[in-house]
């Protein structure tokens, strides 16, 4: 790619940010090595490869039918590559388990193996895109009751509690393959709609469930293992046994990653304030940036009050190199790739934000008590041309500039998308 010499647009943001004490080309190079996990379900509607079984349980709904869904892993890799291409940077995948190659057999969730990810690998490593992995405890006979890893039945945690060692053989399988470590999430939607007595009980078997499952020891540039909470969800409206509470517990007990969603907490709580707090007594954790409205619906994330309150928090506190940034959110009422690429931009225009805020200056006020200063300042910076230099990042990355990225998308659904649909 030529480079093009600086507009006068671009000269006259520098020279805006310069005033503040904020150097454009050092933000930039610290954005471009932000790497976000971007979930490979938004892709498809969470549908996977697995022959069909018959079975709903896990409390995740996805609304919509918009034309030209993928049918098969060739046309949802064939999305990823065209999704990549519009988010400025080098990003990673993140897998569920139901999306191996399966080769049209029936393969239960207790029996998946790497070899039924090795294709991804090899993808991989043609597109130099790196992986993370996530197990799949939802969509399942066998989770139908609301129960999986911490239910009574020990046919049922048995089951799944094999799910949870063959995910993390695999993500480790990834991380060999790619020489970098898989981070493996953990998710279960286990909990009750009404009120419910032994709370104790099923914590007590998640707890022991979750020992049996991390057992296994992993060398870390190959695997990082996360738990990730929720506050409730569809039939788990009263009760959710992997609560913030547990998990926090047993991931600083177990030296594992906390994994905050934005969408699985209360509506008026900021996951923002939480990473400070955590991260002065764990080395990482790993967020899944969502965007809930009313409750955790998983909207598609834009630089909303929310995402750019995330991202300062972590900037603020110098923190880039111990969050794990993943996305998490899916719309099938729209253009899948859009909305990939949106909620994906989103995120990074947040961290962009953060980037070309003076918080030296800010910090300093602060610590003298001049709290109008701060106040004015954080102000103006709300008035500055942070859309010039977006542009101008994703012009260098060879993405699209947030103009291009509608005619980007329109042209793909065009030309591919409404072919499947024909």
């Amino acid at each position: 790619m030529v480079q093009k010499k600086p507009s006068q647009a671009l000269e006259y943001a520098k020279e805006r940010y310069a005033q503040l004490g904020v150097d454009i080309d050092t933000a930039l190079k610290i954005l471009k090595k932000i790497s976000l996990s971007i979930h490979c379900w938004q892709g498809d509607d969470i549908g996977g490869f697995e022959v069909a079984t018959e079975g709903s349980g896990g409390g995740i709904q996805v609304t919509g039918n918009y034309p030209g869904k993928p049918r098969n892993m060739d046309e949802l890799q064939a999305d990823m590559v065209k999704m990549l291409s519009l988010v400025p940077g080098d990003h990673r995948i993140a897998l569920h388990a139901i999306y191996g190659d399966f080769g049209g057999k029936t393969v239960d969730r207790d029996a998946v193996k790497p070899e039924h990810f090795s294709c991804w690998a090899e993808w991989g490593k043609e597109h130099n895109v790196k992986f993370d992995f996530n197990s799949t405890f939802i969509f399942h006979p066998k989770a139908e009751d609301g129960f999986t890893i911490s239910s009574k039945d020990k046919n049922i945690r048995d089951f799944w509690i094999e799910h949870g060692i063959r995910s993390r053989e695999i993500s480790a399988y990834l991380g060999r393959e790619q020489g970098e470590a898989c981070i493996h999430n953990l998710w279960i939607p286990d909990g009750m709609k009404d009120t419910t007595i032994d709370k104790r009980g099923y914590r007590e078997l998640l707890k022991e469930a979750l020992d049996r499952i991390f057992h296994q020891e992993y060398a870390p540039r190959e695997l990082k293992d996360a738990v990730e909470s929720k506050l409730f969800g569809i039939a788990s409206e009263s009760f959710v046994v992997g609560s913030h509470e547990f998990y926090l517990s047993y991931a600083m007990n177990r030296n594992k990653m906390i994994c905050l969603d934005m969408g699985h907490f209360h509506p008026t709580e900021s996951i923002a304030d939480k990473i400070s707090a955590i991260l002065l007594f764990m080395d990482e954790l790993l967020l899944h940036v969502s965007r809930g409205i009313r409750w955790d619906s998983d909207h598609i994330v834009i630089m909303n009050d929310d995402i750019l309150a995330l991202c300062h928090d972590i900037v603020r506190g110098n923190f880039l190199d111990k969050v794990h940034i993943g996305t998490d959110f899916f719309d099938a009422t729209l253009n899948r790739i859009g909305a990939w690429a949106v909620g994906a931009r989103s995120v990074l225009k947040g961290v962009l934000r953060a980037l070309l805020e003076p918080t030296a200056k800010l910090i300093e006020y602060e610590a003298h008590g001049n709290y109008m200063d701060r106040l004015a300042l954080l102000e103006e910076c709300k008035m500055m041309p942070f859309g010039i230099v977006w542009d101008y990042f994703c012009e260098s990355q060879e993405a699209a500039t947030e103009h291009e990225l509608l005619q980007s998308v329109n042209e793909y659904e065009k030309s591919v998308l409404l072919r499947r649909s024909s």
